[in-house]
């Protein structure tokens, strides 16, 4: 009798054993399509089996709990969407639960874009459009909440590359990117800032000229010495891409027309910082503008090379100014000659 029962037991522990690994290895019964599924947030994993169940992707709910109580599985399910092939099986399933594989967008944000740049990676995402994007950017209750004060959120949004899970709302994509600045501009950032009397908004301003300016890592602080001392002489910046700034893309020609057209941001009409920053900078350009080089540089023109000549004093500025010019016109002269040999 009692080796009937050993039999009995035996078998149908053997019986239930085969019955998972056809359950746990067999395709799930969605065939041949691919399919994606929403857990939405604040979900439980018994919600997320009713959610599978219903989307006829589970052929026994009961087992898709017991096996996500086993292995620890349901303590904790990602919020997200789900992409569910047709080649999967249960096992599958569980292990993509397990890592939390939802659908992600990879976003990077680059040193120097601007929020329209920003605005135009994420609507090729589908994850906002330009034109919503642009209206949260200078919604005054979001920048509250964020504690930003400045006009937008152009330059708070921290060059990074991001993975965006599908679905996450535009404001919380926001936030993640504001988050990233406020980890990066640490504690002693803001000391070092209050010691030179600036607030957040002006160093991440001052940070984002000169990232728009510098070409060459080792000129930030240089770049960011002229305008540290140009502020303390209230000389106006000058600074050209603040010029161009919300009227054309960064990316086009400065003109003398541009230089001379009034607006809050032009650094050649108004003295003193930008009502904020241009673009996104850099954790280099932030450094820059906190620890300027200690030298009395006032001015700055292109060395025809990606990098600069600095001159202390407008005699020479102009010396310097006079060469670059030279320099313009005889690779001009080159150019035009090498096309008329060709």
């Amino acid at each position: 009798m009692i080796k009937k029962i050993i039999y009995i037991i035996t078998g149908l522990i053997l019986l239930s054993c085969s019955y998972i690994i056809f359950q746990l290895f067999a395709p799930l019964p969605i065939g041949s399509k691919n399919i994606e599924i929403q857990i939405p947030k604040g979900s439980t994993f018994r919600q997320a089996a009713d959610i599978f169940a219903k989307e006829k992707i589970l052929r026994d709910k009961n087992l898709f709990l017991f096996l996500g109580r086993i292995t620890g599985i349901d303590r904790k399910i990602r919020a997200g969407y789900y992409s569910i092939y047709s080649s999967m099986d249960l096992f599958d399933l569980l292990k993509v639960l397990r890592r939390g594989q939802i659908i992600e967008y990879e976003i990077t944000v680059v040193e120097g874009d601007s929020l329209s740049e920003i605005a135009s990676k994420l609507e090729e995402k589908n994850i906002i459009s330009k034109e919503d994007f642009k209206k949260l950017s200078t919604d005054k209750n979001l920048l509250a909440y964020f504690k930003i004060d400045a006009p937008s959120f152009e330059g708070y949004l921290f060059p990074e590359t991001y993975k965006i899970p599908k679905g996450m709302e535009p404001t919380e994509v926001i936030g993640m990117m504001v988050s990233k600045m406020r980890e990066k501009f640490s504690e002693s950032f803001k000391q070092r800032a209050d010691e030179i009397g600036l607030s957040e908004r002006e160093i991440l301003t001052l940070a984002s000229i000169i990232e728009k300016e510098a070409a060459v890592d080792e000129e930030r602080p240089l770049i960011s010495a002229v305008y540290h001392n140009r502020l303390k002489k209230k000389m106006p910046l000058q600074a050209d891409p603040t010029s161009i700034y919300g009227i054309k893309s960064m990316k086009e020609k400065i003109t003398y027309d541009d230089l001379k057209r009034r607006t809050p941001y032009n650094t050649y009409i108004i003295r003193g910082l930008p009502p904020g920053p241009i673009a996104s900078p850099g954790l280099k350009s932030i450094k820059a503008a906190l620890y300027p080089a200690k030298v009395d540089y006032l001015y700055f023109v292109s060395n025809n090379d990606r990098t600069h000549i600095f001159s202390k004093n407008i005699d020479d500025h102009l010396k310097a100014v006079k060469e670059y010019r030279n320099k313009k016109k005889l690779e001009k002269e080159d150019n035009e000659y090498i096309e008329s040999a060709g």
